[in-house]
């Protein structure tokens, strides 16, 4: 066989080869394309401080297992939104959700800055601003006032747009901690686009979580509060904890945020059109790991 017809070959495997990708749904993705970064959770069991670094970690984006170019600690500080649901049903008291905010503004670190926001049938901003000062924390909580039903997604809608969508790009620390029971009555927003959008953003929940106030009663178009909860959570790499324990919860979760996150990269293999991929990180032995559940879609 002569040398041109063997080129002709060659093109036409490689020609097969991209048809049936496209096919499936994918396109491969060339090395000069932007790397894909993840916020990630990792801690050695042992409660060591010995670094973490990609030898000890295997990324799966979609099922295909992937080269990890960069795994970094990200020690910068913070922007951590206190979302409380104030509404009328709530289990629980304003004098106890105001200690979560006291909690956290002792808790914080150098650089972190916390925004108060209360919500019903709407959400409310209570602090001026973005603050690291306990006198403002103090003046916010001041606010709080048990009324209405609560529109949880729309709330955390709100709380995007306004106050974490603006910091892109000048912040990956972007943080929701939301105290309530996961409940939601009347919100425009649907529960689905309200995680792809949280996800998409890389913003992270967590949840003092309060008893469901329905008792689990069954919800005919979203979760149950409590699935709610644990799926904001465990969809966007956060975790749940006690609100009977504020100064312990708040010590966990500002310590997390600068002492066990690391910011991944790297550039995927293959990648669907129009499907959020499935994500499955995987450490050696004794390693902790948490991250979002999902990449959504990537529009270029």
């Amino acid at each position: 066989m002569s040398y041109p017809k063997i080129l002709t070959v060659a093109g036409l495997i490689i020609a097969a080869c991209l048809a049936a990708a496209g096919q499936a749904g994918r396109r491969p993705t060339n090395s000069r394309e932007r790397a894909t970064q993840l916020n990630i959770v990792a801690m050695r069991e042992d409660g060591s401080n010995a670094p973490i670094t990609s030898k000890d970690i295997a990324l799966y984006d979609d099922g295909i297992e992937q080269s990890i170019q960069n795994l970094t600690p990200d020690t910068g500080p913070a922007r951590i939104v206190l979302l409380f649901d104030n509404s009328l049903s709530l289990r629980t008291d304003i004098p106890k959700l105001a200690s979560v905010a006291r909690e956290f503004a002792y808790e914080i670190y150098d650089g972190d800055q916390l925004l108060i926001a209360g919500f019903d049938e709407r959400a409310e901003q209570l602090s001026a601003d973005w603050t690291d000062k306990t006198k403002d924390v103090e003046a916010a909580v001041a606010l709080l006032r048990k009324k209405g039903d609560p529109h949880l997604f729309d709330a955390i809608n709100d709380v995007i747009e306004v106050a974490l969508r603006p910091l892109t790009g000048s912040n990956r620390k972007r943080v929701i901690v939301l105290v309530g029971d996961g409940l939601d009555r009347g919100s425009n927003t649907k529960f689905k686009d309200l995680l792809y959008e949280l996800q998409k953003s890389d913003i992270t929940v967590y949840a003092l979580r309060i008893p469901d106030r329905t008792g689990g009663a069954h919800r005919r178009d979203q979760p149950k509060p409590t699935q709610v909860v644990q799926q904001l959570v465990e969809g966007t790499g956060g975790r749940v904890l006690p609100l009977d324990k504020p100064a312990e919860s708040a010590k966990i979760i500002c310590d997390e945020l600068r002492k066990n996150r690391y910011l991944l990269s790297y550039a995927p293999t293959a990648l669907p059109y129009s499907e959020a991929r499935r994500l499955l990180i995987v450490g050696n032995p004794g390693i902790s790991l948490r991250y979002k559940s999902a990449q959504p879609p990537n529009h270029q």
